[in-house]
């Protein structure tokens, strides 16, 4: 059986003034090796609390396979993970904008290629219920939300994942990027954007394989600049995290010993500067309701470092 990995995640945050500034980031995964009989699957839990002192709380436990009592999808996830001493359990119930399905042109999603596929169930969304950690209980109420899910063949060779929400002058603002270099027979592709942008009450596609050539990227630990063309939009995104409110973890892909180095920051600043035909530019910014992930086979040295819990 080819190998393949799926995986269902929850990212939020609390920014809403006069609380304390948090984030989570919850993922599900599920593998199945290549030339393996059977599969296995991990529990992954990620608390930002810059106010509680030092860096996140994470917890990650693999598994041959879920039991019974673990959820992921579009409008819950429950679940709970234990390794090295470490404890998390989570209750989450999930509402927001309907699904985006990221790939454009849609057959995209039943090509080989990307080997990748994504789509984010709930773009923008609100999420109540509790996370505990290490016996610290964690309320989360009506902190601004979005569920990713995705799967395939193997992970690309680098990448970027933004989303952010909560902007200062457009409260209802949001965005959903997934940038990406793959391989394609030995070559790599130049950066491929997609997702999309809500403001002015209305939701424009981002990327697509028609603006290849309009996408610019510099991607960085830490930091991110790009241009992002879009139907009838082009965005220019800026974005910064602090290393010390950053995770660093290891993705297997399907292909055992197939790696990818992962950092992940829950607390991110971002600027957008908005352009459309006819229309005066804007500008959109939010103190820390952004996560930025970058993904590579190999990243440059950043100083966060690796949390302790293989993958998978």
């Amino acid at each position: 059986m080819a190998g393949r990995y799926e995986s269902w995640f929850v990212s939020a945050r609390d920014t809403e003034p006069g609380r304390p500034v948090r984030a989570l980031w919850i993922r599900h995964t599920r593998h199945h090796f290549t030339g393996a009989d059977a599969g296995s699957a991990a529990l992954w839990c990620t608390v930002f609390d810059p106010a509680g002192g030092g860096g996140p709380a994470a917890v990650k436990e693999s598994v041959t396979a879920f039991g019974d009592d673990v959820t992921a999808g579009d409008d819950r996830f429950r679940g709970g993970a234990r390794a090295r001493g470490r404890m998390a359990e989570w209750d989450l119930t999930v509402t927001g904008a309907p699904e985006l399905r990221h790939l454009r042109p849609g057959l995209l999603y039943r090509a080989p290629l990307p080997k990748t596929k994504l789509v984010a169930p709930v773009p923008d969304g609100i999420v109540s219920g509790r996370v505990v950690v290490d016996g610290v209980v964690v309320d989360v109420v009506g902190w601004r939300a979005t569920i990713g899910h995705n799967w395939g063949r193997e992970h690309a060779e680098r990448w970027v994942w933004l989303h952010a929400a909560g902007f200062d002058d457009e409260p209802d603002a949001w965005l959903e990027l997934a940038l990406a270099r793959v391989r394609v027979g030995g070559a790599l592709s130049p950066w491929i954007a997609n997702g999309a942008v809500f403001v002015a009450g209305r939701r424009f596609r981002l990327g697509g394989l028609g603006h290849v050539p309009g996408v610019r990227v510099v991607a960085a630990p830490g930091r991110l600049e790009a241009i992002v063309p879009g139907r009838g939009i082009e965005l220019r995104v800026a974005a910064h995290a602090d290393l010390d409110q950053t995770v660093a973890f290891t993705y297997t892909g399907p292909r055992q010993g197939d790696t990818r180095s992962v950092l992940h920051s829950g607390l991110a600043s971002v600027r957008l500067g908005v352009r459309r035909p006819g229309r005066s530019s804007a500008e959109l910014a939010t103190t820390a309701g952004g996560a930025y992930e970058l993904g590579a086979r190999e990243l440059p040295a950043h100083g966060v470092p690796l949390q302790p819990y293989p993958d998978p």
